[in-house]
């Protein structure tokens, strides 16, 4: 990017509304201006152009829960690997994200976290926010498709060993609110600024708010993977819904979670504490077979990806823009979609420069038309 970047011609996305024919104006990775087209007074020559033609502008979407992309993922263990994820996350309009680590015995993690942490600051694509954690210490009630034998109680010191190992860069993790311990764990998150999520929790609907009241306001894929709602005993997903302090990531490939009740969530929920994830696994947009995520076969197969062996889902092959494509099909406004998509969890993952179109904000940007294809990324 230039020193000066000048969008023009687009269709700027805010919070709340969609502003026709408006410019923008990119100084050092900064939005330095954004103002309709007919105050523009002239071009300079020092400044790079860009005419939108009328296509969408919208702040960079930003995943916190995926597991890879295109054949690439943290999972390979090693920093090419995450290199390249960063690269084709690019291409799809991310223009940042937490390479999701499955729920692994510890030194499996931690060779994946020594092997990988030396990318952060190398990347060329989608900026590399810092670990996702799905475990260890999750629920063996509802592990999902991950292993039995690498569920584990709640250890600090092997946390620390992680955290040490990550050099700090771990953004977020997910563990069962119900656990022995449950405290000291939230206590060390927020000591050091990770955000602790509810997930992969068999939690009764008090224990779930109980955690909550420790810090543990955020969700990982609502509905999936947790207590469901019942009428007597509302469970993990209940106190989800019910509480709207309470935030929630959603896969919405409209398989993990049916479509209606993504819509649902829209009259119920604010729409501040819903976040769009993808949980893609890394063969998504892997172009031939053998496909594999956590060292498993798996078969793309109505939608999403399941074990080969036995058919369970293991995770998404969503793209963000597609869930944006469909969050705006299930009945979500466009502005609403991408704020679900980046600044909902610029603001869960303490990023207070991205995910929002303003001066001053970095400029991390996607341009997309109205099929939402990808048409052109800006990166800070």
């Amino acid at each position: 990017m230039k020193q000066r970047n000048l969008i023009l011609n687009a269709r700027v996305i805010t919070q709340d509304k969609v502003l026709p024919d408006y410019c923008l104006e990119i100084t050092h990775g900064k939005i330095s201006a954004v103002f309709p087209c007919t105050e523009l007074q002239s071009l300079e020559k020092d400044v790079e152009i860009f005419d939108a033609q009328g296509a969408y502008l919208s702040a960079g979407m930003i995943d916190m829960h995926i597991h890879g992309m295109a054949g690439f993922g943290p999972e390979l263990a090693t920093e090419e690997a995450l290199l390249q994820m960063s690269l084709e996350l690019a291409k799809q309009g991310v223009t940042a994200f937490c390479p999701t680590l499955y729920c692994g015995k510890p030194e499996d993690m931690l060779h994946i976290v020594s092997n990988t942490v030396g990318a952060f600051g190398k990347e060329k694509g989608a900026h590399i926010i810092g670990y996702h954690l799905e475990g260890p210490f999750i629920s063996p009630q509802k592990p999902g498709v991950m292993k039995p034998q690498d569920i584990a109680p709640i250890d600090l010191k092997a946390l620390q060993d992680l955290y040490q190992a990550a050099q700090g860069h771990i953004a977020n993790m997910t563990a069962a609110p119900e656990l022995p311990n449950i405290a000291e764990l939230a206590a060390f998150c927020q000591e050091r600024h990770i955000l602790l999520q509810a997930g992969h929790t068999n939690a009764t609907y008090e224990e779930f708010l109980r955690g909550a009241k420790l810090g543990m306001n955020h969700a990982t894929h609502l509905f999936n993977a947790m207590s469901s709602f019942n009428h007597r005993s509302p469970g993990a997903a209940g106190a989800v819904l019910m509480h709207p302090e309470i935030s929630a990531e959603i896969i919405a490939d409209g398989v993990h979670v049916h479509p209606d009740l993504v819509a649902f969530l829209r009259r119920i929920k604010l729409i501040e504490n819903l976040v769009l994830v993808t949980d893609a696994l890394l063969p998504t947009a892997q172009a031939q077979a053998p496909f594999y995520a956590n060292r498993e076969e798996v078969v793309f197969d109505g939608g999403v990806w399941k074990r080969r062996e036995d058919k369970v889902i293991a995770g998404s092959a969503l793209t963000m823009m597609q869930g944006v494509k469909n969050l705006v099909s299930f009945g979500y406004t466009l502005p609403e979609a991408m704020t679900c998509a980046a600044t909902n969890p610029a603001r869960l993952l303490h990023l207070p420069d991205k995910g929002k179109i303003e001066v001053g904000m970095d400029a991390d940007l996607v341009i997309f038309d109205k099929e939402f294809n990808i048409i052109k990324i800006f990166l800070c």
